[in-house]
């Protein structure tokens, strides 16, 4: 009888702290933001919170919960605290390993297929064409993307919509290999995906680029004043303060 006592109580202690890393890493990604100029965030609110989603992930109770808010974890630190690629290319990698091991997991989350994608479009961005066609990236994101679509497509404000829009626009067109990247696809699932929600300054930033490859400056630029000239959100200010930035580069590129 004490035997089992002992190890009950070992098993609710064990549940308890795990929470506990669990809830402290939230309440660290929560407050990812304090301190940072603009787009640059500074390291020690994301280095906490990626350390507390580590130890969470031991408890199989809030494992999913834990890997999912380590892969955003990765991502915003990989984007807006590293400025050193080695250190932008290991984050984006972990991200995307977990990402790939967590959609074996659970396949009808949405949520972890959306951000591997985010993770796995960010390495991609570091490693470079030759890495990202050798890894098939093009067809990954495609893929996912329609998998999001059918499993949530309202999720992240039709992020399903605006990750295989965006494939279609910055993917090359290759006959016989990578033939089915489209713009006028990229312009229709970009513009979807901004009725979905809340319109965020990324899908307009990327249908703006889109519309301009398709000649429709106009509209192009209109959008871009429109990110260039945004008060920046609260809850995601240092994204909000990147898309601004590159909103007014690609204008002065544009006009």
């Amino acid at each position: 009888m004490f035997s089992r006592c002992v190890v009950f109580y070992f098993i609710i202690s064990y549940a308890v702290y795990g929470q506990g890393d669990l809830d402290k890493g939230i309440g660290h990604y929560n407050n990812r933001q304090e301190g940072s100029k603009k787009s640059v965030a500074v390291i020690i609110p994301i280095n906490n919170a990626i350390s507390s989603f580590k130890l969470a992930l031991n408890n199989p109770t809030i494992e999913a919960e834990a890997a999912l808010y380590l892969m955003k974890s990765y991502y915003f630190r990989g984007k807006y605290v590293h400025k050193d690629i080695d250190n932008k290319k290991a984050d984006f990698n972990n991200g995307k390993k977990l990402g790939e091991r967590y959609i074996d997991q659970y396949p009808n989350s949405a949520q972890f297929r959306f951000w591997y994608l985010v993770n796995l479009g960010s390495w991609a961005e570091e490693y470079g064409i030759i890495a990202a066609a050798r890894e098939g990236v093009s067809d990954l994101m495609r893929k996912h993307s329609k998998e999001i679509i059918s499993l949530d497509p309202e999720y992240e404000n039709g992020g399903g919509y605006f990750m295989l829009g965006v494939v279609h626009y910055k993917s090359p067109y290759i006959p016989f290999i990578l033939s089915w990247p489209d713009n006028d696809k990229a312009i229709s699932y970009i513009s979807k995906s901004i009725s979905i929600g809340e319109p965020i300054p990324n899908q307009k930033v990327y249908l703006a680029q889109a519309l301009h490859k398709d000649g429709r400056k106009v509209e192009a630029i209109k959008l871009l004043e429109e990110v260039a000239n945004l008060q920046p959100s609260i809850d995601d200010r240092v994204r909000d303060w990147e898309q601004i930035g590159i909103a007014k580069k690609l204008l002065a590129d544009f006009q």
